[in-house]
């Protein structure tokens, strides 16, 4: 598959696995009592003697079938994606085994939203895509060709893109609701940045995860420190930091060379936190642990970010109404031009976001304070950067719902100070939203049935 940029404030194709890749349990779970196999459906034509081929069986998640098919499919966009980024595939079984392992968790992850009453419709998918054919710069007709000259059919491709917003609006319900950052934890950030020698750094990383399950045995654990030994040894003879990765990290990022991209000091794992302000670019980190297994990473590259920022801000409020399994697209958009009629007729904007918004800032009346330019998603920054001062908006889309906005005032400001305080709170946002979701994608794997039918492999 062509490496389409997504947008990032809603489907994250790589940052939401980049989360469950630390999660990827490499071994199956113990034996347990054996469950009914789920049924197989066949595939494939129908033989001479008129019988109908069956797909092998794989592995049993709970009682749903992985079975061979779904594997060499997997097999076959993966082997695209490393051949597009220049990355030298690992040998079979060990790509296979690594597929599996990422669909098995894939599959926990979408039984149990479905279990809990997470669903995506198709209007949604087609606005997903829509926007990542826009954020190409392409029209949705140029996109979908883009997509088949990759080898994979378009109505595939949708379905991988709704499986990834089910995902992504999973761990918004079960982790990032549960995500606080004080101010305290913020003050400490910028003290503790501000003491280290050079200043405000970011750091393009790669990494190498091998997992350990979360009960495991003291002869698991071992055994995952000499897989982990072993690839550190391969880097260290002059093999290829990506080839390696590829071959023997368990985090899905292992097919695209074990990239992270750029991070901030907060940003990273707690693991790599402090090893990696003494390295030099190009240096490999020794084996790390943490509580969800074995850790090596390269630092590729540092960059500092001191410049003074000076932008234009708008002061805003916006009154929010989403779109899930209870209100769809067209209830939600109908409700914001009631709002939008009541508020034209006299009502006030502050009681009406009281009353009808569903976000953070409806106890504030909607007010979202002085936004500046990227603080919030395409769609309602353009929206916004549109109107005048006092002006209302018409209903206004974006991922997270639908919109009514209205811009109160507009000024120059440095806001050096200002950007470094949100940096540093979405920073520590996203290191504690990534290490809550490692945690708990790990609980959730382990909880599942799985049995993984060796002897048919």
């Amino acid at each position: 598959m062509p490496s389409f940029q997504r947008f990032n404030e809603w489907v994250l194709w790589m940052a939401a696995f980049a989360a469950v890749s630390f999660a990827c349990v490499a071994d199956a779970q113990a034996p347990t009592p054996a469950r009914p196999q789920a049924p197989v459906a066949p595939r494939g034509g129908i033989s001479l003697d008129g019988s109908v081929p069956l797909d092998r069986v794989i592995a049993v998640i709970n009682d749903e079938a992985l079975t061979q098919y779904d594997i060499g499919e997997q097999k076959r966009i993966a082997l695209g994606q490393m051949k597009a980024q220049k990355v030298t595939p690992p040998s079979t079984d060990v790509l296979e085994k690594q597929l599996l392992d990422r669909l098995i968790t894939e599959r926990v992850l979408l039984q149990y939203a479905k279990e809990t009453g997470i669903r995506v419709d198709d209007t949604q998918v087609e606005r997903a895509l829509l926007r990542i054919a826009q954020d190409n710069k392409m029209s949705a007709d140029e996109f979908r060709r883009a997509v088949e000259s990759e080898g994979m059919l378009y109505a595939k491709y949708r379905e991988t893109i709704r499986k990834e917003i089910i995902i992504q609006r999973l761990r918004d319900r079960e982790v990032e609701s549960r995500v606080t950052i004080s101010d305290a934890e913020v003050d400490h950030f910028l003290a503790t940045q501000t003491s280290q020698s050079g200043g405000d750094v970011e750091y393009m990383l790669s990494h190498v995860f091998v997992a350990v399950p979360e009960q495991a045995s003291t002869a698991q654990i071992d055994a995952k420190f000499s897989r982990a030994e072993e690839a550190l040894k391969q880097i260290r003879s002059g093999t290829d930091f990506a080839q390696v990765a590829a071959g023997f990290s368990d985090a899905p990022d292992a097919l695209t060379g074990g990239s992270l991209g750029w991070r901030a000091p907060a940003r990273l794992p707690t693991v790599f936190a402090e090893p990696v302000r003494t390295m030099q670019p190009g240096d490999v980190s020794g084996v790390l642990r943490s509580a969800s297994g074995f850790h090596i990473f390269k630092l590729v590259e540092k960059r500092s970010r001191d410049a003074p920022t000076v932008v234009e801000q708008t002061r805003v409020r916006h009154i929010l109404i989403k779109v899930n399994e209870i209100t769809s697209e067209s209830d939600g958009k109908a409700k914001v031009e009631r709002i939008k009629d009541r508020i034209e007729q006299g009502a006030k904007f502050e009681e009406q976001a009281k009353l009808n918004s569903e976000d953070g800032s409806a106890a504030k009346g909607g007010d979202l304070g002085w936004v500046s330019p990227g603080d919030t998603v395409p769609d309602f920054e353009q929206a916004m950067n549109r109107l005048k001062i006092s002006e209302l908006s018409g209903p206004v889309h974006t991922p997270f719902g639908w919109h009514l906005i209205e811009v109160q005032d507009r000024r120059t400001q440095d806001i050096s100070a200002e950007r470094r305080r949100d940096q540093a709170r979405m920073a520590l946002r996203q290191r504690k939203s990534e290490e809550l979701f490692q945690d708990w994608v790990r609980q959730m794997r382990d909880r599942a049935y799985v049995e993984i039918k060796v002897d048919e492999r």
